[in-house]
C-alpha cells in the first residue's frame, strides 16, 4: 500500500513535468503499468480469489514476487450416490446406495524468475494419490514390435500439468514455451478449485473434452487496450489431439495425448482465446480449437491414413462478480470429422488398449450456467464472511448428433443429460473453500425441468474441502 502511495505521488509531480522532459513518458508508463498491477493484486486479495502468475498479460512478470514462490492446490471429497456403476444397459443405472472418499488432486506449483527476461512455471499434479498406469510400446524388430505393454501399480496418476519458460516482452505480447493449459472453455482456463462453485469441476465440459487440458508447445499472449477496452487474449501452437481414446462415451475427453513417452506433433493445434475484461468483475471470453488430422497423431497412422479427422472446438464463457453475486455461463461445441470412416477404422484395429463401442458422433455439446449470492453479507457487517449457496445446471451429449451417413445407427439417449447442481461454499480462509452440494441427473433428455425420462436418474450428496495458496515467496 506504501509502494502505491509513493507511486501514485510519484506519477502527479512527474506528470506536469512530460510535457518538457520527453524521457518522462516513458517513467510515466512504467508507473502507470506498477499502478494498476497493485489494484489488480488488492482487487484480487479483497475478493479471496488466488494471484496466479497464469494472469494474462503480465508484463516483466508478476509483481507480487521478486524470485521465486512455491505453493499449489489441493481437493478432498466425500460422495454418496445412490445408483450403480454402469449406466449402459437397460433404463440405465438401478438403485444402488455406495459412499466414496477420495483426494481429486493434489498439486504443487511453483515460479521462478532467473531475470528479467526469462521465468520458469510448473505444476506437479498427484491425482487420486497415486501414481498410475503406465503404458509401453516396444518399437524395433522381433515378435513385440508394436506391442502394448502394461505395468499395473497404484491408482491415480502424476501427471506434468505445466512446464513452460516464459518471456515478457512487453504489456501487449509476451512468449511462453513448453508445457501450457490448453484454454478452451471457461473449466480448463480457470480449473482451481476456488474458481467454481460446487465439490468438483463442472461436468458438462469435463465429459465431452480433457481436463486438465495440457499439452507441450508455444504461445503468444498479452493484453490489448485500456479501459473499457481492455481484451487478454493468447494463441497456441500445440501438438494435437489423437484419434487413439475418442469414443462415444467420452467423445474427445481421451483423446488427448501423453499414453506414451513421446507426443506426436505430425498435426499440431491451433488454439486461439480471447476474453474481454474492460468492466470491473465482468469477463467474457471464447476460445478456438483445430487440428487438421488426428488420424496422423495416432500410434496407429496406418489405420487411418486413406482420410483425415479433423478436430475443431468452439467454446464461449462469461463470469460477473461483485460484492453480492457471481455468476458464470458457458457453451461448448466440439466437430469431428469422418466420424464414419474413423469409427469403422477404430474398430478394425485389433489393440487391447483402446474400446471400440462406437459409433464416434459427428457432434458434441456441452453448455450450462450456475449463479450463488453471499448470504454472508447479511449475517455480518464488521467481518466480511463469503457464503455462497449456489444453482447450477448443465446440459451435455457426447452423442448429441451422428454423422447423416450412418445406417442402422442412432444417437444414445444415455448419452443426454441434464443435471441440476445446488450446494454452498463457505470461504473459511480467504483461499480455503469448504463445499457441500447435491446432484441429481436425469439420463435422456435436454429439458431443465423433464425429470421423468425413460431412464433412471442419478443422484449424489458430497462434501468437500479445497485450497489454493503460496506457501513462501521472496
Amino acid at each position: 500500500m506504501n509502494k502505491l502511495l509513493v507511486y501514485i505521488g510519484l506519477s502527479m509531480c512527474v506528470t506536469s513535468l512530460a510535457a518538457q522532459n520527453p524521457e518522462l513518458d516513458s517513467l510515466i508508463r512504467r508507473i502507470e503499468i506498477l499502478e494498476k498491477a497493485q489494484a489488480e493484486f488488492r482487487q484480487e486479495v479483497q475478493k479471496g480469489e488466488p494471484v496466479s502468475s497464469k494472469r494474462e498479460g503480465e508484463y516483466a512478470g508478476d509483481p507480487t514476487f521478486d524470485k521465486y514462490r512455491i505453493g499449489g492446490y489441493g481437493e478432498m471429497l466425500f460422495s454418496h450416490k445412490d445408483y450403480s456403476y454402469n449406466r449402459w444397459s437397460g433404463t440405465g443405472t438401478y438403485r444402488m446406495n455406495r459412499s466414496e472418499i477420495s483426494l481429486p488432486r493434489f498439486v504443487l506449483a511453483g515460479d521462478y524468475k532467473f531475470n528479467r527476461w526469462f521465468q520458469l512455471g510448473a505444476e506437479i499434479e498427484f491425482e487420486s494419490g497415486g501414481v498410475g498406469t503406465a503404458w509401453e510400446q516396444e518399437i524395433g524388430s522381433g515378435a513385440e514390435n508394436g506391442e502394448l505393454e502394461s505395468e499395473w501399480e497404484k491408482g491415480g496418476e502424476v501427471a506434468l500439468e505445466q512446464f513452460h519458460i516464459t518471456v515478457p516482452f512487453m504489456r501487449q505480447l509476451n512468449l511462453r514455451m513448453g508445457h501450457v493449459i490448453v484454454p478452451v472453455g471457461i473449466t480448463n482456463a480457470h480449473h482451481e478449485p476456488i474458481f467454481f462453485f460446487g465439490t468438483s469441476r463442472p461436468e458438462g465440459e469435463t465429459s465431452i473434452i480433457p481436463s486438465t487440458w495440457h499439452e507441450t508447445g508455444v504461445e503468444l499472449f498479452g493484453t490489448l487496450g485500456h479501459d473499457d477496452y481492455t481484451f487478454d487474449y493468447c494463441v497456441e501452437l500445440v501438438n494435437g489431439l489423437t484419434v487413439d481414446g475418442m469414443d462415444k462415451y467420452k467423445y474427445l475427453g481421451g483423446a488427448k495425448q501423453g499414453l506414451f513417452e513421446q507426443d506426436i506433433f505430425t498435426s499440431p493445434a491451433l488454439v486461439g482465446r480471447l476474453d474481454y475484461k474492460g468492466v470491473p468483475g465482468l469477463r467474457i471470453g471464447g476460445s478456438i480449437y483445430w487440428c487438421k488430422d488426428a488420424g496422423r497423431n495416432s500410434n496407429y497412422p496406418h489405420y487411418y491414413s486413406t482420410f483425415q479427422v479433423p478436430v475443431r472446438i468452439f467454446s464461449g464463457d462469461a463470469q460477473y462478480m461483485n460484492r453480492w453475486v457471481t455468476a458464470r455461463a458457458n457453451v461448448i461445441h466440439g466437430n469431428i470429422g469422418n466420424t464414419i470412416k474413423l469409427t469403422r477404422s477404430t474398430l478394425g484395429r485389433t489393440s487391447a488398449a483402446y474400446g471400440g463401442n462406437t459409433p464416434v458422433a459427428k457432434y458434441a455439446v456441452s453448455y450450462g450456467g450456475e449463479v450463488g449470492v453471499n448470504i454472508g453479507n447479511f449475517l455480518s457487517r464488521r467481518k466480511q464472511l463469503r457464503i455462497y449457496p449456489f444453482a447450477r445446471f448443465e446440459y451435455y451429449n457426447p452423442q448429441e448428433k451422428l454423422d447423416e451417413g450412418w445406417v442402422g445407427e442412432v444417437e444414445d439417449a444415455r448419452c443426454q443429460v441434464s443435471a441440476w447442481t445446488f450446494g454452498v461454499n463457505w470461504y473459511a480462509l480467504p483461499y480455503l473453500v469448504i463445499k457441500g452440494d447435491w446432484t441429481t441427473r436425469h439420463i435422456g433428455t435436454n429439458n431443465a425441468f423433464d425429470w421423468s425420462t425413460n431412464y433412471n436418474s442419478e443422484n449424489d450428496f458430497s462434501l468437500g474441502v479445497a485450497y489454493v495458496a503460496w506457501f513462501n515467496k521472496k
